[in-house]
């Protein structure tokens, strides 16, 4: 196995990108320095207008078509959706939903595994990338132009979320399935724009209250660059956006006052336009969850002139869609998921009812018989643009949401009910519900318990697909309950009830990262391949495996420096790329 270090690797992939940057401001021949860069607005914007068509890069970490989970950071999206078991491919071979793994893991999830190399290299890339402005901007220098300020503002929260994306995934969370309690506090490893590449094959995970002080560390110069500066869209994180990565890193930590302080902040400060989605929005055949709108603070879109077919986030979660996976796999909701939204809350919606067009008129640009045929629980969330099913470079070339206001409304409501007394929280669940989602919601609990695992139960059902509900799940603990009395789950590898998480929750840092980084040795998360194996009996949590089988059966994933071509699932045929 070849040994790469993460900060060797960002270093290789980012020169090119940097390169390719600069030399559209300095001229031929000439090097740019950290202190042009910083004097140079032009510059730092180019590099910053890199930031989002790097996070919806189709093979971003291989080059080239080795894995289709290897698509920036749409990948987390699906991914996180998966791994809640909030998500199932509904298609004849669930082998098509190449995503699968991170729902069953019962093929290889461990050190040698895409599901380890690829979250780890794709955000230290992004990581990376933020590093390259930062370094060149000394935001002490008073004479700094505000649009120099305001690159290096974004720069420095973009850089704070991917750290906190790292931290979510693979700050390890004790359970039953694995044994966790030698990593249990530490998070990944520092890599900054000051790291010196002689320490990096020394360099420990750091300890989670360490994490959450960069972070935050991280965001507070976000918000002294930012503040009074508005970046030209909303591609690019601005003060609201910095609140609610604030809201979201306090409420991992669980300081439930600090994250109920920052998500009203973040609210207050998208102001009073930025409403939640409106159920007119959230139908629309042809622009829902595909165009930018009020509610969506954050977001990547994907140009029509560089995506690909198959790689891109249409073409896995449109079903509407007739180009990738999406026509193959049919990613579909969980039934008991489901079953938890109220007839009255227009987010039925979303998804086929059993009774089809007997239980709702749904809107689609494809004929009638597209919903007949369909299988129950099929998910039309999102949409493909202007309603283009058949061309990927038109119907792909969509907006993607990473931060949406009502998350902050959720946040809010269970930080209150935890920081100042259930019912407080309870009253902020109900106005939020009743005004945007569902006219005659109601909750009504005094055990705190209950409350946090209904605000949960909201975000899943509002985020489904987005996956940004996973991180409460995995600081809960609720339990995965797959198997039971009308699953949909496809097949009985999906059949698994687990008690607490599951503990695939848990990612695992690449073995290439550990051999090449001697900090790391003894210090990585276990494996958690085959730990659960379905179907676990239905009303009941399965029991811990007596040992792990796991590497003995798979064959390892290539280190992200060759370009291999994508294996296809057994028994099917892998469509086509096209260029």
């Amino acid at each position: 196995m070849k040994k790469v270090n993460v900060f060797l690797f960002i270093l290789t992939v980012s020169a090119l990108t940097l390169a390719g940057c600069i030399k559209e401001t300095f001229p031929e021949g000439e090097t740019a320095t950290s202190e042009q860069l910083g004097e140079s607005a032009a510059a730092l914007e180019s590099l910053v207008n890199g930031i989002p068509s790097q996070m919806t890069q189709g093979y971003l970490v291989y080059g080239n078509q080795t894995h289709e989970t290897d698509m920036g950071y749409p990948q987390f999206m699906i991914a996180q959706t998966e791994m809640l078991g909030d998500m199932y491919p509904l298609g004849a071979n669930s082998g098509y939903d190449w995503f699968r793994n991170y729902n069953t893991f019962n093929a290889a999830f461990g050190e040698t595994s895409y599901f380890s190399y690829l979250p780890w290299f794709t955000l230290y890339q992004f990581i990376k990338s933020a590093n390259d402005i930062i370094s060149s901007v000394d935001i002490t220098n008073e004479s700094l132009s505000s649009a120099i300020k305001g690159s290096a503002g974004i720069a420095y929260a973009c850089r704070a979320f991917n750290y906190y994306m790292l931290t979510v995934l693979f700050e390890p969370v004790a359970n039953q399935y694995t044994d966790c309690s030698k990593v249990l506090g530490l998070t990944v490893p520092f890599v900054t724009e000051t790291s010196d590449p002689n320490n990096a094959k020394n360099n420990p995970r750091a300890s989670h209250d360490d994490m959450i002080a960069f972070i935050l560390s991280d965001l507070d110069r976000a918000e002294q660059c930012l503040t009074g500066y508005t970046p030209a869209s909303r591609l690019f994180p601005d003060l609201a956006v910095v609140y609610g990565i604030k809201a979201k890193v306090y409420l991992w930590d669980e300081n439930y006052s600090k994250a109920a302080e920052y998500a009203r902040k973040a609210i207050t400060s998208f102001g009073s336009e930025g409403t939640p989605v409106s159920a007119t929005q959230w139908e629309d055949p042809t622009a829902g969850f595909c165009v930018a709108n009020q509610a969506w603070m954050w977001y990547v879109n994907y140009a029509p002139n560089n995506m690909r077919n198959l790689c891109n986030f249409t073409g896995w979660m449109s079903n509407e869609a007739t180009w990738s996976y999406s026509p193959l796999a049919l990613p579909s909701i969980d039934r008991s998921l489901y079953d938890k939204i109220a007839a009255t809350d227009f987010r039925k919606t979303t998804f086929l009812h059993p009774d089809k067009f007997d239980f709702y008129q749904y809107k689609t640009v494809r004929p009638a018989s597209f919903i007949n045929n369909a299988p129950a629980y099929l998910a039309i969330k999102f949409r493909t643009k202007g309603g283009d099913f058949s061309s990927y470079a038109t119907g792909g070339a969509v907006d993607v949401p990473v931060m949406r206001v009502e998350e902050m409304y959720l946040i809010e409501a269970e930080a209150v009910g935890v920081s100042q007394g259930v019912s407080a929280g309870v009253a902020l669940l109900n106005d939020f519900m009743t005004k945007y989602r569902q006219p005659d919601y109601n909750c009504v609990t005094s055990i705190l318990r209950d409350f946090q695992i209904e605000v949960l139960t909201q975000m899943r059902i509002e985020f489904w697909g987005e996956g940004n509900a996973f991180p409460t799940a995995k600081r809960l603990k609720p339990g995965v309950i797959q198997n039971y009395d009308g699953t949909n789950a496809p097949s009985d590898i999906f059949k698994l009830n687990c008690e607490g998480i599951k503990p695939n929750w848990n990612l695992v840092i690449p073995i290439s990262e550990v051999q090449a980084n001697v900090a790391l040795k003894d210090f990585n998360n276990p494996d958690p391949t085959l730990t659960v194996v379905g179907p676990t009996p239905i009303g009941a949590y399965a029991q811990p495996q007596a040992t792990n089988v796991a590497l003995k059966y798979f064959n390892p994933a290539p280190v992200p420096t060759a370009i291999v071509i994508g294996t296809t699932p057994i028994g099917t045929s892998q469509p086509k790329l096209q260029k």
